[in-house]
């Protein structure tokens, strides 16, 4: 089923015409959970790899043995808990049953766990043009694939990814299943396979990026318009739209479009190995909506009412710096070129 954002609620380049020049397209990639083949765009699901192509692994962590989580047990304490939650229970009644309490502590409480060989990559986004034709990509492929090694690396608290183009047609005899780590560093880099299902959307950037004379603008408008200053008891009133959470950037998972800057100011960024500036090329997010950003939600999930962690907008189950998401940027020169990851 495609997925269909709702208008926005007002066009806001009309409002501000200075904002017309500024806008960007992006391909939100609205992943719900599935069975994925390496045939197909997904996130958490299986890769075209070639067999004869050695798998990925991270250098730096190679010991025998690493203090994490087994990926089996994540998996099972997340059965455990949707069931625990959706099913009925007394008030004031444990939703899980002793046995099932024992297996989820036990899941999350990090071990000490061997590991035979350096840690192999795990899959994280496979896209293919032929599904998102805006794709960018060196001449001669059609297929972009991002692994990354399940623990945090540097101070950025991120896990380290590669990326990978091919030309799909190349891959005659695919790997049939990948080598798994047999430990993670957290529960919240194993994604849970899921489809995807593109829509193009319209942004424009973030506050912080704008020009300070137009984001004062902007935001004495939102202040004109806020609900807080109007009679709670007439029914005329409208909801306050909110530039930042309604009108700019979208959340979730998405191709290209504006950064999505948060809790820091922008600062510049530039390739590491050329100086060349870089661009936006995926953003991997934990939600695809929230209270704050509840305008984006599709409308085919419009009539969800369950647990919002438990329901379509979490479910590749992926948790960013406690709810934040990461960006990839790549080399406006060259795509062979390391790419740079942050956090907003």
């Amino acid at each position: 089923m495609s997925r269909t954002t709702p208008p926005r609620p007002l066009d806001v380049s009309a409002l501000f015409p200075e904002l017309a020049p500024l806008a960007r397209t992006a391909v939100r990639l609205h992943p719900r959970p599935s069975t994925p083949t390496v045939r197909d765009s997904s996130i958490g699901g299986p890769l075209l790899w070639p067999a004869d192509e050695p798998w990925p692994t991270c250098p730096d962590h190679d010991a025998p043995a690493h203090s994490g989580l087994a990926p089996d047990d994540v998996r099972l304490r997340r059965r455990i808990l949707a069931d625990g939650w959706i099913r009925p229970r007394a008030e004031g009644a444990d939703f899980l049953t002793p046995e099932e309490r024992v297996i989820v502590d036990r899941a999350v409480a990090k071990t000490r766990i061997p590991q035979d060989g350096p840690v192999p990559l795990i899959p994280v986004v496979q896209l293919y043009a032929a599904d998102i034709p805006t794709l960018p990509r060196p001449a001669g492929t059609d297929l972009l694939q991002v692994l990354w090694c399940p623990f945090d690396h540097d101070e950025d608290h991120l896990p380290a990814a590669e990326l990978y183009w091919r030309a799909s047609a190349d891959v005659t005899d695919p790997l049939p299943a990948p080598p798994e780590p047999s430990v993670i560093g957290s529960d919240d880099y194993l994604p849970e396979p899921c489809l995807l299902h593109p829509e193009t959307v319209t942004e424009y950037p973030a506050p912080h990026e704008l020009p300070g004379e137009l984001a004062d603008r902007i935001e004495a408008w939102e202040d004109e318009q806020d609900p807080d200053d109007e009679d709670p008891d007439d029914e005329d009133d409208i909801e306050a739209v909110d530039y930042q959470y309604d009108l700019s950037v979208a959340p979730g998972c998405k191709l290209g479009g504006h950064a999505p800057w948060s809790f820091s100011d922008p600062f510049p960024m530039s390739c590491p190995e050329c100086g060349a500036d870089v661009r936006p090329l995926l953003t991997v997010d934990g939600s695809e909506w929230d209270g704050g950003s509840g305008s984006w939600r599709p409308l085919e999930d419009a009539e969800y009412d369950g647990l919002h962690f438990l329901g379509p907008a979490c479910a590749t189950r992926l948790n960013i710096g406690r709810g934040y998401s990461m960006q990839i940027y790549v080399c406006v020169s060259s795509y062979d070129h390391p790419h740079v990851q942050n956090m907003q």
